[in-house]
């Protein structure tokens, strides 16, 4: 019947005097109906109005009533084939079940049918009208009842709203006929050597229609901010700092840093630290050769202070110092990339992207792995006004013009500044990230001159990204939780259109 289906609408439409509608054709499913009228109306051939309308529908519960009465007429039936005597309360159940028992006593005594006499259930009233059957079964047959009445039935949970999609002003379309002409859909090299393609009907194309989509990769939703990131950077002429070491010794990522060895960033409950190989080698340059006379400026640093520092005035251990730790910030990159630039010191702009990793109790914002963006600026005699303005300009081009800066400390900056910016999706203030001025300590033990000032500054990568695409739970940005939908249908990121 389906196949046939278009062609009986266009007939029956035919025959009729005016519109028809879906109660015109009682057998055929909703569905099939729909796909043969969109057919014929693709096709100009007929029009139609939907109507959408949310339906009442009986529940099991409701079922098993139209078939054997209310729980109160049940509970009445079985006092009144008690006659006289009337029935044992302890019996009731016994007789009509539990469920009935419990809901349609008290009904029954409420619409006045039975009353209680010491431990009987007695009869009130000869004969009873079962509305509540009634109802429903008017519900069952599709007939229309009071909206307040359904309103109660839902209550009671006997019934229960369904969308149903119908029909009506079925009529003829403009290239209205009773057959279906078959519509060519390519103008073939037969179709043009025969000549036949002038008596064919060709189907209009379809321009709303949407394309196959076309499978390929998609870029995860950090990638997109850390390629807009990279592009700022690029754009004020920063070279990338090389990132590809995720394990680092104590040396680089806490002792060039001017961290001392008590600090707690350096305890187990903050690091992650390798048991196997034990311990580092010394610091070597590129050429494999000792680093002596940079080791002794940190060590001397650390215990004793020089460069005009008192130091922090402990033991250093070597032992300390090269344990191997997966590194806690990209600083320790940085600090590396700052003592190269000693053999040839002069300005420099530098930047990194890359994970690091921290003993952190994994919540909605916080991961033991996620990715810092840093940036390092070096260059003679300058001040934390230069930070400031450069702070700026950096952070207008990710969208954020209003900013805020807060003293903090960091043991290898000074002053160290804390950055926040108003952000307007989410209307309030955000911390976007650290920022300071490196310590004498750590740079002119590198050998670099003591006019040659360096600041810098970093951010996690994450936040922005969160930000962007309104992730509230970073689980469902990094690991199993990932949704790879989000990564697929992400839009594009430009940070100052965020």
């Amino acid at each position: 019947m389906a196949t046939d289906l278009p062609t009986q609408i266009l007939h029956k439409i035919n025959a009729s005097s005016g519109p028809l509608s879906s109660s015109d054709f009682p057998d055929v499913p909703t569905l099939s109906l729909k796909a043969a009228l969109d057919s014929l109306k693709s096709r100009d051939m007929v029009t139609y109005t939907t109507v959408d309308a949310e339906v009442p529908v009986l529940t099991p519960e409701a079922e098993s009533i139209v078939e054997k009465g209310s729980h109160e007429a049940r509970v009445y039936e079985a006092v009144l084939s008690r006659g006289m005597e009337g029935l044992a309360i302890g019996d009731l159940e016994g007789v009509v079940g539990k469920e009935s028992a419990k809901v349609g006593q008290g009904k029954a005594f409420k619409e006045g049918w039975i009353r209680k006499e010491g431990a009987k259930l007695v009869k009130m009233v000869d004969s009873i009208t079962d509305s509540a059957r009634e109802v429903l079964s008017k519900i069952g047959r599709g007939e229309t009842v009071e909206a307040k009445t359904v309103t109660d039935l839902k209550k009671r949970k006997l019934v229960k709203m369904e969308k149903r999609i119908s029909f009506k002003d079925i009529s003829k379309g403009e290239k209205f006929a009773t057959e279906i002409i078959r519509e060519e859909t390519d103008l073939t090299a037969e179709l043009l050597a025969s000549g036949a393609w002038e008596s064919k009907t060709f189907k209009p194309y379809n321009f709303n229609a949407l394309g196959a989509p076309a499978t390929s990769g998609a870029l995860h939703p950090l990638n997109k901010v850390r390629s807009e990131f990279r592009r700022i950077f690029f754009e004020m002429g920063f070279t990338e700092m090389p990132t590809n070491r995720f394990v680092e010794s104590g040396f680089w990522n806490f002792d060039t840093l001017f961290v001392p060895q008590q600090h707690p960033a350096r305890d187990l409950q903050d690091t992650f630290y390798i048991a196997d190989p034990p311990k580092a080698d010394k610091p070597r340059d590129e050429d494999g050769n000792f680093l002596e006379e940079y080791w002794n400026n940190v060590r001397e640093v650390h215990e004793q202070g020089k460069y005009g520092s008192i130091g922090y005035r402990y033991p250093w251990n070597e032992d300390e110092s090269l344990r191997l730790v997966l590194r806690t910030h990209t600083t320790a990159v940085s600090a590396a990339m700052l003592h190269k630039l000693a053999k040839n010191p002069g300005p420099a702009k530098m930047f990194s992207i890359d994970r690091v990793f921290r003993n952190e109790t994994v919540d909605a914002t916080h991961l033991a792995e996620f990715h810092q963006v840093e940036g390092v600026i070096a260059d003679y005699d300058l001040t934390l006004g230069d930070l400031i303005g450069f702070m700026k300009t950096f952070f207008t081009k990710m969208g954020m013009e209003d900013l805020r800066f807060k003293p903090a400390y960091n043991p290898y900056t000074e002053p160290s500044m804390e950055i926040f910016g108003y952000h307007e999706g989410l209307g309030k203030w955000v911390e976007i990230g650290n920022s300071g001025m490196f310590r004498p300590e750590m740079l002119e033990a590198m050998g670099l001159p003591k006019d040659l000032r360096v600041h810098g500054w970093g951010l996690s990568l994450e936040r922005p990204t969160m930000i962007r695409y309104a992730i509230k739970n970073i689980r469902e940005l990094l690991g199993h939780k990932v949704d790879l939908n989000m990564v697929e249908n992400n839009a594009a990121v430009r940070l100052e259109k965020v």
